[in-house]
């Protein structure tokens, strides 16, 4: 895969880029680039081995754990999720299975709605940040929201749908949602570096989340103190690779499971992207892409699934890996292009 230099360089510098960027093919790594700050007030360097916040990008967890679960008869993707949630949130169209929740065709009111008038900037939750420890803590925050559509009937990207997941994930095991997902997920997949991180008690390996591109504005207050089902893992470069590797090896969910979860089910036009059931598809080639916008987090891994490729951009601020992210999105773009067909 080519990159340009010269683009790349510029790229980093227009956005104040912070963050780690690495392309891993099979064994070898080809590119490592570290900018910015681990922690700005003390001067802390960014090293390419930092635990970094992924935003969204850890609904594949989430997805996967639930996988699992359904591999082991625990729950079924044709499940209504009436069943286990009983009277709670009672706007939840009954005929909502976890099929839908898993692919953004659940049609149910998102408590973080992506198309409504706010800033990644703003304090948006409802609760104390420091009560929001497991995923039955967020039903206050789930409840109220009408349903939008009726199941099934198209996608719309839903962090309530996840939420919702996780909730159902800690019903059905007695576990909190953090330990299935380590059990499940992590574990299996050799991802020792990968964890939910408390916000407000980093260990020194982790990237600090700052809102803006500049100053020392952290996003302790802007997020749950763990992330949970639709987001807020911490994870490094190497464990991203290791990542890909080990779900398309079969690893922590069996090769049928991976088939179903990477087949194409929805157009994304707004991302230039496909859907599956956990994952983004690259427009037209043959690529798995994780994506993830939050307060003090952006991030993109994508991986070429023929030449077990990964390119991963972990941002520690809420805008600045979104210029880098786009010039290595080209790269993968060329990369995947239709050659010349022979003879002609």
């Amino acid at each position: 895969m080519h990159i340009d230099p010269s683009t790349f360089d510029e790229a980093v510098a227009t956005s104040s880029f912070t963050g780690v960027v690495t392309v891993d093919v099979g064994d070898r790594r080809t590119l490592e680039r570290c900018e910015g700050y681990r922690q700005r007030a003390l001067g802390a360097p960014m090293v390419v081995d930092a635990r970094i916040a992924i935003a969204s990008g850890s609904k594949a967890f989430t997805a996967l754990a639930v996988m699992r679960l359904v591999e082991d008869g625990a729950l079924r993707l044709d499940q209504p999720v009436r069943d286990l949630l009983g009277g709670d949130l009672p706007l939840i169209d009954d005929a909502v299975t976890i099929e839908h929740l898993l692919t953004h065709t659940s049609g149910i009111g998102d408590y973080l709605d992506e198309d409504a008038d706010w800033e990644v900037s703003d304090y948006v939750l409802t609760l104390p940040s420091h009560t929001l420890t497991t995923a039955v803590a967020f039903l206050p925050m789930l409840e109220g929201h009408e349903q939008k559509y009726a199941p099934g009937e198209r996608f719309s990207y839903c962090n309530g749908g996840y939420m919702v997941l996780a909730v159902l994930i800690e019903r059905v095991t007695g576990e909190t949602y953090h330990d299935v997902v380590r059990r499940l997920v992590f574990t299996p997949a050799g991802l020792g570096a990968t964890d939910f991180l408390p916000l407000n008690e980093l260990p020194v390996d982790a990237a600090q989340g700052y809102v803006h591109d500049e100053g020392d504005l952290v996003n302790t207050l802007h997020l749950p103190v763990l992330g949970n089902g639709d987001g807020g893992a911490f994870t490094t470069a190497a464990d991203l690779h290791r990542f890909w590797l080990a779900f398309l090896g079969g690893r922590i969910v069996s090769p049928g499971s991976v088939e179903e979860m990477t087949r194409p089910r929805h157009d994304v036009p707004e991302e230039d992207l496909r859907a599956g059931m956990g994952f983004f598809l690259h427009r037209t080639g043959p690529a798995l892409v994780l994506e993830g916008y939050d307060a003090g987090a952006s991030f993109r891994s994508t991986h070429i699934i023929g030449t077990r490729t990964t390119v991963s951009v972990l941002g520690n601020s809420s805008e600045g890996a979104w210029p880098v992210i786009g010039v290595l999105a080209g790269a993968i773009d060329a990369e995947l292009a239709p050659g010349p067909t022979p003879g002609a």
